[in-house]
């Protein structure tokens, strides 16, 4: 893998030194500090010009300081002569906000694509980007990587009574669509209304899930308001069992104690954003396999769609 270096941020460390041992190489080093007034202070240890750049950097919370320092290590990057720069984002943050929901409010999803592309990013690695669209906000190439090849053993392992699939919003129909194909799985939706922002009211099933265990599928666990109220609603509607696969644990607030307290029987996520995991109910599976080897594939210019084909 000559002309090939993998450099981390501080948002996920181990998550990099994981991904450069599958790929047989050493995590290459670069000094990320804070002067006393919180600024970022970035120097690269060793020569990259020349070379191909993948900087490791979920932007998750802290948000602005993650996405932040992405950028201005991009920056350092690309006046170091390095030859192509690589962000791998394995969360994508404010991919929540890509469209005009509301008068008057920004697009930011757009805005942090045009951050990036300005400071010198050629390509963008991420996975289960909230909205596909948000690829069309990038002049780049994009690879949108689905989480969810991560989950498919896993729920065969299980050998669950009755399996369905499911989504927990009208949003998410598509997402949960192509899981029961794959699973050659049945699919019903929860119907919810959303009063506000982090809130959620679930209203009614669509759907059968009497006698059968209902498998939820979403990409991002917040609040996880909705997956645990909507684990309320299928046991009352006749469901035995409700499992959640969530591909980033965002888990802001009391998140886990929902989940602890909560109707939900267990909670796989991967570790796409750092997380200590504290819950019996919650199974993290780790991803940085599935980066190797779309890193692999796209240095040798082979297909990474086939890869999920």
């Amino acid at each position: 893998m000559r002309g090939f270096k993998i450099f981390t941020g501080s948002s996920h460390p181990s998550f990099a030194k994981e991904l450069a041992r599958y790929l047989d190489i050493i995590l290459s080093n670069a000094e990320v500090n804070r002067f006393s007034d919180g600024e970022i202070n970035v120097k690269i240890s060793e020569s990259v010009r020349g070379k191909d750049i993948y900087i490791v950097q979920p932007t998750c919370c802290p948000v602005n300081d993650s996405l932040m320092e992405l950028l201005i290590m991009v920056d350092a990057f690309r006046r170091s002569s390095a030859e192509n720069i690589n962000a791998v984002i394995p969360y994508f943050g404010y991919a929540r906000q890509d469209r005009k929901a509301a008068p008057r409010v920004p697009i930011t999803a757009k805005l942090v694509a045009n951050l990036l592309q300005s400071a010198g990013v050629n390509r963008v690695i991420t996975m289960d980007l909230h909205a596909g669209q948000i690829q069309g906000f990038f002049d780049i190439p994009v690879d949108n990587l689905y989480g969810s090849i991560v989950f498919y053993d896993y729920i065969k392992s299980k050998n669950l009574v009755n399996p369905i699939i499911a989504s927990p919003d009208i949003g998410g129909v598509a997402r949960a669509r192509q899981f029961a194909n794959k699973l050659g799985l049945g699919l019903i939706i929860v119907d919810k209304k959303r009063e506000r922002a982090n809130e959620s009211e679930v209203m009614n099933i669509i759907g059968d899930v009497n006698g059968k265990t209902v498998i939820l599928v979403d990409d991002i666990i917040d609040t996880a308001g909705t997956m645990v109220k909507a684990a309320e609603v299928l046991k009352k509607n006749g469901a035995i069992g409700v499992i959640a696969f969530g591909t980033h644990a965002v888990f802001s607030g009391n998140a886990v104690e929902k989940i602890e307290n909560g109707a939900i029987d267990e909670v796989v996520v991967t570790n796409s954003i750092p997380f200590n995991n504290t819950s019996s109910k919650i199974k993290v599976l780790g991803v940085e396999p599935l980066f190797a080897e779309v890193i692999r594939r796209i240095h040798h210019n082979e297909s990474v769609n086939s890869l999920f084909l």
